[in-house]
Protein backbone atom coordinates (compact mmCIF):
# COMPACT_ATOMS: atom_id res chain seq x y z
CA UNK A 1 0.00 0.00 0.00
CA UNK A 2 0.94 3.62 -0.77
CA UNK A 3 1.66 4.22 3.19
CA UNK A 4 3.75 7.78 2.77
CA UNK A 5 1.13 8.64 0.03
CA UNK A 6 -1.52 7.78 1.54
CA UNK A 7 -4.77 6.40 0.05
CA UNK A 8 -8.23 7.45 0.58
CA UNK A 9 -9.88 6.38 3.63
CA UNK A 10 -13.49 5.29 1.67
CA UNK A 11 -11.38 3.22 -0.80
CA UNK A 12 -10.15 1.05 1.85
CA UNK A 13 -13.51 0.42 3.72
CA UNK A 14 -13.98 -3.23 4.23
CA UNK A 15 -9.86 -4.27 3.27
CA UNK A 16 -6.98 -4.96 5.54
CA UNK A 17 -5.31 -1.88 6.47
CA UNK A 18 -1.22 -2.20 8.01
CA UNK A 19 0.26 0.13 11.10
CA UNK A 20 1.89 3.10 8.91
CA UNK A 21 -0.80 3.30 6.86
CA UNK A 22 -1.77 7.13 5.86
CA UNK A 23 -5.67 7.53 5.28
CA UNK A 24 -7.09 10.45 3.77
CA UNK A 25 -10.02 12.12 4.13
CA UNK A 26 -12.24 14.43 2.36
CA UNK A 27 -11.31 17.85 2.26
CA UNK A 28 -14.27 19.22 3.78
CA UNK A 29 -12.83 17.51 7.35
CA UNK A 30 -11.11 19.85 9.37
CA UNK A 31 -9.14 19.15 12.90
CA UNK A 32 -11.08 20.50 15.99
CA UNK A 33 -9.19 21.64 19.14
CA UNK A 34 -8.96 18.47 20.62
CA UNK A 35 -7.14 16.81 17.95
CA UNK A 36 -9.00 13.68 17.85
CA UNK A 37 -12.07 14.45 16.65
CA UNK A 38 -12.81 15.80 12.93
CA UNK A 39 -16.25 18.33 12.25
CA UNK A 40 -17.19 18.89 9.13
CA UNK A 41 -16.26 22.62 8.24
CA UNK A 42 -18.52 23.40 5.03
CA UNK A 43 -21.22 25.10 6.60
CA UNK A 44 -22.38 27.44 8.83
CA UNK A 45 -22.71 25.57 11.28
CA UNK A 46 -21.05 22.42 11.87
CA UNK A 47 -23.48 18.93 10.58
CA UNK A 48 -21.09 16.31 12.59
CA UNK A 49 -18.15 15.09 14.19
CA UNK A 50 -16.57 12.20 12.40
CA UNK A 51 -15.09 10.13 15.00
CA UNK A 52 -11.32 8.48 14.87
CA UNK A 53 -12.29 5.37 16.35
CA UNK A 54 -9.84 2.08 18.42
CA UNK A 55 -6.78 1.38 15.68
CA UNK A 56 -6.47 5.03 14.04
CA UNK A 57 -5.13 8.07 15.16
CA UNK A 58 -4.96 11.68 13.02
CA UNK A 59 -1.89 12.22 11.44
CA UNK A 60 -1.81 15.80 9.80
CA UNK A 61 -4.05 15.68 6.27
CA UNK A 62 -5.47 12.14 7.26
CA UNK A 63 -5.62 9.14 10.03
CA UNK A 64 -2.70 7.13 10.88
CA UNK A 65 -3.57 3.25 10.92
CA UNK A 66 -2.09 2.00 14.51
CA UNK A 67 -3.47 -1.44 14.51
CA UNK A 68 -3.35 -4.28 11.67
CA UNK A 69 -7.51 -5.13 10.81
CA UNK A 70 -10.15 -4.50 8.92
CA UNK A 71 -11.14 -0.37 7.93
CA UNK A 72 -14.58 -0.09 9.41
CA UNK A 73 -16.55 3.02 8.60
CA UNK A 74 -20.29 4.07 9.94
CA UNK A 75 -22.09 7.13 8.38
CA UNK A 76 -24.40 8.96 9.72
CA UNK A 77 -23.88 12.54 11.28
CA UNK A 78 -20.07 13.00 11.44
CA UNK A 79 -19.66 9.15 11.02
CA UNK A 80 -17.19 7.38 12.21
CA UNK A 81 -13.33 5.31 11.08
CA UNK A 82 -12.05 2.29 13.31
CA UNK A 83 -10.05 -0.64 12.46
CA UNK A 84 -11.76 -3.67 13.09
CA UNK A 85 -9.16 -6.24 14.37
CA UNK A 86 -8.65 -9.58 16.11
CA UNK A 87 -6.20 -8.58 19.17
CA UNK A 88 -6.48 -9.56 22.37
CA UNK A 89 -4.03 -7.12 24.27
CA UNK A 90 -6.50 -4.18 25.56
CA UNK A 91 -5.38 -0.64 26.13
CA UNK A 92 -7.66 1.26 28.67
CA UNK A 93 -9.62 3.98 27.18
CA UNK A 94 -11.38 6.70 29.13
CA UNK A 95 -15.39 5.76 29.31
CA UNK A 96 -14.69 1.85 28.87
CA UNK A 97 -16.65 -0.51 30.98
CA UNK A 98 -14.17 -3.47 31.99
CA UNK A 99 -14.03 -6.07 34.26
CA UNK A 100 -10.98 -6.40 37.06
CA UNK A 101 -9.57 -8.48 39.11
CA UNK A 102 -8.59 -7.47 42.47
CA UNK A 103 -4.61 -7.85 42.79
CA UNK A 104 -3.86 -6.28 45.82
CA UNK A 105 -4.86 -3.81 48.57
CA UNK A 106 -2.69 -0.67 49.07
CA UNK A 107 -3.77 1.47 51.72
CA UNK A 108 -7.31 3.00 50.40
CA UNK A 109 -6.86 1.91 47.05
CA UNK A 110 -7.36 -1.24 45.49
CA UNK A 111 -5.34 -2.77 42.65
CA UNK A 112 -7.34 -4.40 39.72
CA UNK A 113 -5.60 -6.65 36.74
CA UNK A 114 -7.56 -5.26 33.51
CA UNK A 115 -5.41 -6.85 31.04
CA UNK A 116 -3.36 -4.44 30.18
CA UNK A 117 0.36 -3.33 30.78
CA UNK A 118 -0.45 -1.77 34.17
CA UNK A 119 -2.58 -2.61 37.00
CA UNK A 120 -5.65 -0.31 37.34
CA UNK A 121 -6.18 1.76 40.65
CA UNK A 122 -9.73 1.57 42.43
CA UNK A 123 -10.55 3.50 45.28
CA UNK A 124 -12.77 1.96 48.00
CA UNK A 125 -14.71 5.25 48.23
CA UNK A 126 -15.89 4.24 44.42
CA UNK A 127 -18.81 2.01 45.01
CA UNK A 128 -22.21 3.29 45.94
CA UNK A 129 -22.98 4.56 49.57
CA UNK A 130 -19.49 4.37 50.51
CA UNK A 131 -18.18 6.16 52.90
CA UNK A 132 -14.55 5.99 55.38
CA UNK A 133 -17.03 3.78 58.28
CA UNK A 134 -18.54 2.03 55.77
CA UNK A 135 -16.23 0.71 53.40
CA UNK A 136 -17.18 -2.16 50.75
CA UNK A 137 -16.03 -5.62 51.34
CA UNK A 138 -13.54 -6.36 48.60
CA UNK A 139 -11.17 -9.28 48.88
CA UNK A 140 -7.80 -9.86 46.74
CA UNK A 141 -8.99 -12.13 44.10
CA UNK A 142 -12.99 -10.68 43.37
CA UNK A 143 -14.18 -9.85 40.55
CA UNK A 144 -14.87 -5.97 39.74
CA UNK A 145 -17.51 -4.39 36.98
CA UNK A 146 -16.27 -0.63 37.03
CA UNK A 147 -15.68 2.06 34.36
CA UNK A 148 -12.04 3.93 33.59
CA UNK A 149 -12.36 7.44 34.96
CA UNK A 150 -8.55 8.03 33.84
CA UNK A 151 -7.10 6.20 30.77
CA UNK A 152 -3.85 7.58 28.77
CA UNK A 153 -0.52 7.16 28.81
CA UNK A 154 0.68 9.35 31.27
CA UNK A 155 -1.51 8.11 34.12
CA UNK A 156 -1.94 5.14 35.74
CA UNK A 157 -5.38 3.78 34.97
CA UNK A 158 -8.13 4.30 37.79
CA UNK A 159 -11.26 2.98 37.94
CA UNK A 160 -14.57 3.81 39.17
CA UNK A 161 -17.62 1.42 40.28
CA UNK A 162 -20.65 4.73 40.40
CA UNK A 163 -22.06 6.61 37.80
CA UNK A 164 -21.63 10.93 37.62
CA UNK A 165 -24.76 10.60 39.96
CA UNK A 166 -23.38 8.72 42.98
CA UNK A 167 -25.39 5.30 41.75
CA UNK A 168 -23.52 1.58 41.07
CA UNK A 169 -25.85 1.49 37.80
CA UNK A 170 -24.98 -2.14 37.51
CA UNK A 171 -21.27 -1.47 38.82
CA UNK A 172 -19.68 -3.20 41.53
CA UNK A 173 -18.51 -6.47 43.10
CA UNK A 174 -19.42 -9.39 40.62
CA UNK A 175 -21.00 -12.66 42.06
CA UNK A 176 -18.30 -15.34 43.26
CA UNK A 177 -20.33 -18.31 41.25
CA UNK A 178 -19.90 -18.35 37.16
CA UNK A 179 -16.88 -18.62 34.98
CA UNK A 180 -14.97 -15.97 33.72
CA UNK A 181 -13.12 -16.24 30.18
CA UNK A 182 -11.79 -14.17 27.88
CA UNK A 183 -12.35 -13.57 24.12
CA UNK A 184 -11.08 -11.39 21.02
CA UNK A 185 -11.59 -7.83 21.81
CA UNK A 186 -13.22 -8.13 17.87
CA UNK A 187 -15.72 -10.18 19.54
CA UNK A 188 -16.56 -7.63 22.24
CA UNK A 189 -17.59 -5.24 20.16
CA UNK A 190 -19.92 -7.49 17.96
CA UNK A 191 -21.68 -8.52 21.30
CA UNK A 192 -22.04 -5.35 22.47
CA UNK A 193 -23.81 -4.14 19.75
CA UNK A 194 -27.36 -2.97 19.33
CA UNK A 195 -29.51 -5.92 19.00
CA UNK A 196 -26.94 -8.67 18.59
CA UNK A 197 -28.31 -11.56 17.35
CA UNK A 198 -25.97 -14.01 19.11
CA UNK A 199 -27.14 -12.53 22.78
CA UNK A 200 -31.14 -12.68 21.71
CA UNK A 201 -30.26 -16.29 20.52
CA UNK A 202 -28.74 -17.44 23.70
CA UNK A 203 -31.42 -15.70 25.92
CA UNK A 204 -34.33 -18.57 24.19
CA UNK A 205 -32.03 -21.30 24.85
CA UNK A 206 -31.47 -20.95 29.11
CA UNK A 207 -31.74 -17.93 31.19
CA UNK A 208 -28.18 -17.46 32.53
CA UNK A 209 -26.23 -13.43 33.50
CA UNK A 210 -23.72 -12.13 31.79
CA UNK A 211 -21.44 -9.14 32.34
CA UNK A 212 -19.36 -7.86 29.03
CA UNK A 213 -16.12 -6.60 29.93
CA UNK A 214 -14.34 -4.07 27.09
CA UNK A 215 -10.96 -5.33 28.16
CA UNK A 216 -12.18 -8.78 25.83
CA UNK A 217 -13.26 -10.72 29.66
CA UNK A 218 -17.34 -11.97 29.80
CA UNK A 219 -18.54 -13.70 33.34
CA UNK A 220 -21.73 -15.66 32.69
CA UNK A 221 -23.76 -17.54 35.05
CA UNK A 222 -26.15 -19.40 34.37
CA UNK A 223 -28.32 -22.54 36.34
CA UNK A 224 -26.41 -25.45 36.37
CA UNK A 225 -22.57 -25.56 35.99
CA UNK A 226 -23.43 -27.46 33.04
CA UNK A 227 -25.51 -24.65 31.30
CA UNK A 228 -22.95 -22.47 32.13
CA UNK A 229 -20.26 -23.92 30.05
CA UNK A 230 -22.27 -24.66 26.62
CA UNK A 231 -22.70 -20.60 26.84
CA UNK A 232 -19.09 -20.41 27.23
CA UNK A 233 -18.77 -22.32 23.93
CA UNK A 234 -20.83 -21.37 22.19
CA UNK A 235 -20.18 -17.69 22.76
CA UNK A 236 -16.04 -18.78 22.48
CA UNK A 237 -17.36 -20.58 18.71
CA UNK A 238 -19.41 -17.54 17.56
CA UNK A 239 -16.10 -15.55 16.65
CA UNK A 240 -15.76 -18.74 14.25
CA UNK A 241 -18.87 -19.43 13.05
CA UNK A 242 -21.43 -18.13 10.47
CA UNK A 243 -24.65 -17.30 11.37
CA UNK A 244 -26.51 -20.33 9.96
CA UNK A 245 -24.11 -22.30 11.80
CA UNK A 246 -24.66 -20.72 15.10
CA UNK A 247 -28.18 -21.14 14.69
CA UNK A 248 -28.07 -24.79 13.71
CA UNK A 249 -25.86 -25.54 17.01
CA UNK A 250 -28.52 -23.90 19.13
CA UNK A 251 -31.02 -25.79 17.27
CA UNK A 252 -29.32 -28.96 17.98
CA UNK A 253 -29.18 -28.03 22.07
CA UNK A 254 -32.53 -27.25 22.41
CA UNK A 255 -34.06 -29.92 20.42
CA UNK A 256 -35.38 -28.66 17.25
Amino acid sequence: MAAERGTPAEALVGQVVLPGDLLLLPAHYDEDAEGERLRLSGGAAPQGRLLCGPGLRRSGAGLLVTTCGLLRHRPGGGGAYWVDSQQKRYVPVKGDHVIGIVTAKAGDVFRLDVGGSEPASLSYLAFEGATKRNRPNVQVGDLIYGQFVVANKDMEPEMVCIDSSGKSSGMGIIGQDGFLFKVSLGLIRKLLAPKCEIIQELSQLYPFELVIGMNGRIWVKAKTVQQTLIIVNILEACEYMTAEQRKQALAKLSGN
